[in-house]
């Protein structure tokens, strides 16, 4: 695609929703967690770390993911949430590898407290699995430098689809930004560099939204002042 044709296309804004789809396996003990976590689909280990970001939930989570309060809560280990919670989803290649990180967790913590193998939960932990579903909002951004006034208006489930969930969609784990960016040559490289250095899991929607519109206002506005 040449750059002419890139510009006249545009970027195209996308908004989503994350859909909870029961999987049928639950656990009320740690050695049933695992085994779960073990074979459960993918999709399930992307919505109990994503999917407090995006679905309204009655109450602040205190962790970040959805198996870290369930072994806090549930099992009552704060020592295995609390290394639970530390998991940062961006830091890996694919969610095998992040499965793989979770299960060593766990792992780890019974070698060291074998009688969290008979501690049960009153409530049993739920696997769900998402399955997102995508909506063209109709709204093209025609250039780069006009991210710095379109982000700031786009709503948080964009901000979800194109920052976070194309991490998954795009070779490389690189964003919908990027990737258009991309498009440009090396036009806009270093651009590219500050938004790789955003983690956008230990921030709510709207932060990152903020972060987002800060970075692209500070490339195209102020530097242009």
């Amino acid at each position: 695609m040449t750059e002419d044709t890139t510009e006249r296309v545009g970027f195209g804004v996308k908004d989503c929703a994350l859909a909870a789809i029961a999987t049928g396996m639950h656990a009320r003990d740690l050695s049933d967690f695992s085994t779960c976590l073990q074979n459960v689909h993918p999709g399930s280990i992307y919505y109990h770390f994503w999917g407090g970001l995006i679905q309204p939930r009655f109450e602040e989570r205190e962790y970040n993911n959805d198996f870290a309060g369930f072994v806090r809560h549930g099992l009552h280990d704060a020592v295995l949430a609390e290394r639970l919670a530390m998991v940062d989803p961006t830091d890996f290649h694919d969610t095998e590898m992040l499965r793989q990180e979770l299960l060593e967790l766990i792992d780890e913590r019974l070698d060291e407290a074998e009688y969290l193998l008979w501690v049960r939960s009153e409530q049993p932990f739920e696997f769900i699995r998402s399955q997102i579903v995508v909506f063209d909002t109709g709204r093209r951004i025609k250039a780069p430098e006009d991210l710095a006034v379109e982000v700031p208006a786009l709503s948080a489930n964009s901000i979800f689809y194109h920052f976070i969930d194309a991490r998954r969609r795009l070779e490389g784990g690189i964003d919908d930004f990027r990737f258009w960016l991309d498009s440009f040559g090396d036009t806009y490289a270093d651009l590219g560099i500050q938004l790789a250095q955003l983690d956008p899991f230990f921030v709510t929607l709207s932060e990152l939204r903020r972060q987002l519109g800060e970075v692209f206002h500070t490339y195209f506005v102020g530097r242009a002042v």
